[in-house]
């Protein structure tokens, strides 16, 4: 029955193709060893959280060498091309932006090219799979590229998603900037804030910028795999990592200048506060310097006399006044 799996704890998805139709889903995987000498067909399989026997079963059949298998199934790779006899292996990392949480969430894809098979293999269902098929329903017209054709609507979906975590995170950046310089500042906020970002944007640049690495080679050296009717749309990937690579590089600068610019605001605030604080204390100490002197056991002007508190109350008022509109004009009140 089509769709049937050998081993029931691995979650399965596949396309048969022929030309530019797509001839079948879920097709059952005993099929693979006439699909394979199938010099019209192609396919793709996908293979999320695998056993080990399920994916040896696939390397089999289509000749994966064995130390790209390794890989796949351990996980937690770096973003990397690998070329083998048989086929070459692809190693990287989709990515999305939580604004709530402001975490990024990365979902590692382990991709196996052959002449006529494409094998994605996943530890989870965080990559929205339907998405891609809707991208490949939708260029049926680029089909006639066979295997290159499935291999860039997964590319593409993988930059595409780079591009929409950087445009948001370039506009939480710009909120950051509101509260940096909002009257009412929370620095907490300010703080945490910046941290997440900061650690969104290095995560970022870690599964993204190596994608240069791994396009470069497919559109410098693999043309006769991507052909020559796909080599525009791997080109213009191409062009979009780089892209992204340039905006995160931007965007960390620019946290890094936004958390230097809190720190100067916060040394401005507190020289604001040391100023005020100072100049109350020098209006204090006025009273405390006129009554000080008038309770000397001294004879002075109208001591013991009502004129002598009066004399000390106008110049505890006519001193301190002064100093208040002095600092007041000086802006250190």
């Amino acid at each position: 029955m089509a769709g049937v799996w050998l081993y029931a704890e691995t979650m399965l998805r596949s396309r048969l193709y022929r030309g530019s139709t797509l001839v079948e889903s879920d097709f059952a995987l005993d099929r693979l060893p006439e699909l394979k000498v199938d010099a019209e067909a192609y396919f793709w399989i996908d293979l999320v959280n695998p056993s080990e026997r399920d994916l040896r079963f696939i390397a089999d059949e289509l000749a994966l060498n064995e130390l790209a298998v390794e890989d796949a199934f351990r996980g937690r790779q770096r973003p990397k091309l690998e070329h083998y006899d048989t086929h070459f292996f692809i190693n990287a990392y989709s990515a999305k932006f939580d604004s709530d949480t402001l975490k990024l969430i990365t979902d590692e894809i382990a991709i196996f090219v052959t002449p006529n098979a494409l094998v994605t293999v996943r530890d989870d269902e965080g990559f929205d799979i339907e998405v891609l098929k809707k991208r490949w329903d939708d260029s049926l017209s680029l089909a006639e590229g066979k295997i290159a054709f499935l291999l860039w609507g997964l590319l593409d979906i993988i930059v595409d998603g780079y591009f929409e975590v950087v445009e948001k995170l370039d506009s939480e950046l710009e909120d950051l900037e509101d509260l940096m310089f909002a009257e009412t500042r929370i620095d907490r906020v300010i703080q945490r804030k910046s941290y997440d970002l900061r650690k969104a944007l290095v995560l970022l640049r870690r599964v993204a910028v190596p994608m240069r690495e791994v396009l470069n080679p497919i559109v410098k050296r693999d043309v006769q795999v991507i052909g020559p009717s796909m080599y525009a749309y791997f080109q213009d990937i191409y062009d979009h990592v780089m892209r992204v690579a340039d905006w995160t590089d931007s965007l960390r600068d620019l946290v890094t200048t936004l958390l230097e610019t809190n720190l100067t605001i916060q040394g401005n605030q507190m020289n604001l506060i040391m100023k005020k604080v100072t100049s109350w204390a020098a209006i204090i100490a006025v009273p405390t310097a006129i009554t000080g002197w008038f309770g000397q056991n001294i004879p002075y002007l109208g001591f013991g006399d009502i004129t002598g508190l009066w004399m000390s109350i106008g110049s505890i008022l006519v001193v301190s006044g002064v100093l208040y509109i002095e600092f007041r004009r000086r802006d250190w009140l």
